[in-house]
């Protein structure tokens, strides 16, 4: 049988309709039809995870650790539009807003070296419930966490195509440590996570959807006998992908946080467009490398990357809107030359503000108790600190010769050290197996933890971790999936199986229990205290 395309004939054999039927089969995959209980179990891991991290979000009613920056840098964002430094008599300024007095800013504008996003989400919790307000500094962090706990619950369903482990991951991101003092901590790195985690789930929509789209266009071709090829055999058009813009707003948040943040965007970027590459050669495409990697590869580029940018400089809106920002009025005490002339004096001198954070954060060096070296985070050589506090018997109700109180960023050490094996093990099914899911995942780890490798010399610290952990949460189901065996695997398999991955998660639930007391600020006795001290290095 033979049809004509324009003026030229293309052979269609009787098979083709019989192939257009198997293009979902193909390009989609299998579908879950336990929809309630797909929403049903992570909602409900979330619910008792938010619980967690709401119970007692005040505690401990003073700023900790990097709050003394962030907290008091979104009260300004709020009063000001920018940050503003601190009055320069006040030596103290941390006792005046643990008391309450939060009017502690001066006249002039204060040198941060991160984006806005973050410090706006901050100042949320403190527009809602008072900038005095230990419960709203923390507001928004407990928010995104508990919010992250769903999210990684269905991402991981959609991913592992399973709702068992869904749930898992879901339960296992509510019991890291990390993951949950920051999650009641005012520092920034809990809504990098937050973002960078949005992007990753809008990009695996964005794979599905692009999928069902190119299979159900093949399908139409072959019922309507036209060529499945496409013009010149490149395949179909895709369009518009709504999913690839949703997730370049949510990478301009991310990178508006922390500019760590841009090493998601290119990490998931690279994984979208070799899933686009993987659809093409799966739909028979006879370009399929250059269809992927040009055709859907610069689409991507193009609804994903100006979104970002617009994103990140909106987030400037206050420091454009204000006239006495720091570095504001740069451009008009440096005129400008040649091409740099065609850009606005307010471009300008946000350029040159960039060009001096990029150089405070690449070289930072000063020394800190608690900086570690990258190598380390994984296995949580150098946990940090956030704040400690002993106490005599008799002091603050400590029924003990001594007693200790501890906000510890520690993460479940079942699930960080189990989930580095994970990693090593998602490397080799990657390489040899070519399993996508196990690409999705690194690619997640590659882009929040491998660029700090490139800054191990400044001071960098443990914590930064969280934004990969979900990442370290989803090498480790996948990892229980495999140990658990196929759905069609025999009786006896899928018991011993099921025995073992649930060993693992119950350990991880004891030992997040056991190590509760550290991370939020119970007090205890100091021997409970060295209990939990494993290392000599988290001392």
């Amino acid at each position: 049988m033979t049809t004509t395309a324009g003026t030229r004939r293309v052979a269609v054999p009787d098979v083709r309709a019989r192939r257009g039927r198997a293009w979902p089969s193909r390009l989609v995959g299998r579908r879950l039809d336990d929809r309630f209980w797909g929403w049903a179990g992570p909602l409900a891991v979330m619910l008792i995870g938010g619980f967690l991290r709401f119970w007692h979000l005040g505690r401990p009613p003073w700023v900790v650790f990097d709050e003394t920056y962030y907290v008091k840098q979104g009260a300004s964002m709020l009063k000001y539009g920018y940050e503003r430094a601190i009055k320069p008599e006040l030596k103290k300024p941390d006792l005046l807003w643990n008391s309450g007095t939060t009017d502690v800013w001066g006249k002039n504008p204060d040198f941060v070296v991160h984006p806005p996003v973050g410090k706006w989400m901050i100042g949320l919790g403190e527009w809602l419930f008072g900038t005095d307000n230990p419960f709203g500094w923390r507001f928004a962090s407990a928010v995104v966490g508990t919010l992250s706990i769903l999210m990684i619950g269905r991402i991981a369903r959609r991913l592992f195509r399973s709702t068992l482990l869904g749930t898992t991951a879901a339960l296992l991101l509510a019991i890291d440590g990390q993951h949950f003092v920051h999650s009641r901590t005012g520092l920034l790195d809990v809504f990098v996570m937050f973002w960078a985690l949005s992007a990753f789930g809008c990009l695996l929509l964005d794979r599905d959807q692009a999928r069902v789209r190119l299979a159900d266009r093949l399908a139409r071709s072959s019922s309507t006998l036209t060529d499945v090829t496409g013009p010149g055999g490149f395949g179909p058009g895709l369009g518009l992908r709504p999913y690839r813009l949703a997730a370049g707003i949510c990478l301009g948040l991310c990178a508006g946080t922390k500019w760590s943040g841009l090493f998601f965007a290119a990490a998931f970027g690279l994984a979208s467009v070799m899933w686009d590459v993987a659809a093409r050669r799966a739909s028979g495409s006879r370009h399929w490398l250059v269809t992927g990697l040009f055709r859907d590869g610069v689409s991507g580029f193009l609804q994903i990357v100006p979104v970002m940018f617009v994103v990140y400089v909106t987030s400037w809106t206050g420091w454009f809107r204000s006239t006495d920002a720091y570095n504001r009025q740069w451009a008009a005490d440096h005129p400008a030359h040649g091409l740099a002339a065609l850009l606005p004096d307010a471009a300008r001198s946000l350029i040159d503000y960039h060009r001096q954070m990029w150089s405070f954060n690449t070289t930072l060096r000063t020394s800190h108790a608690y900086q570690s070296h990258p190598w380390s985070w994984l296995v949580l050589g150098r946990p940090t600190a956030f704040d400690y506090r002993s106490y005599k018997l008799g002091e603050r109700g400590c029924r003990f010769e001594e007693c200790s109180r501890a906000v510890t960023d520690l993460g479940n050490p079942v699930i960080w050290w189990g989930g580095t094996i994970a990693i090593a093990v998602l490397i080799v099914v990657w390489l040899l197996g070519r399993d996508w899911r196990a690409g999705a995942i690194l690619a997640g780890l590659a882009g929040g933890y491998l660029p700090w490798f490139l800054w191990a010399e400044r001071t960098i610290y443990t914590f930064y971790a969280v934004a990969f952990g979900p990442y370290v949460v989803l090498g480790l189901t996948m990892c229980l999936g495999l140990i658990l065996g196929r759905a069609d695997a025999s009786a006896d398999r899928r018991l011993v199986g099921a025995a073992c991955a649930g060993g693992v998660v119950l350990l991880a639930v004891v030992t997040f229990a056991f190590f509760y007391p550290i991370l939020s600020d119970v007090l205890i006795s100091h021997r409970d205290w060295v209990d939990r001290m494993w290392l000599p290095s988290w001392i």
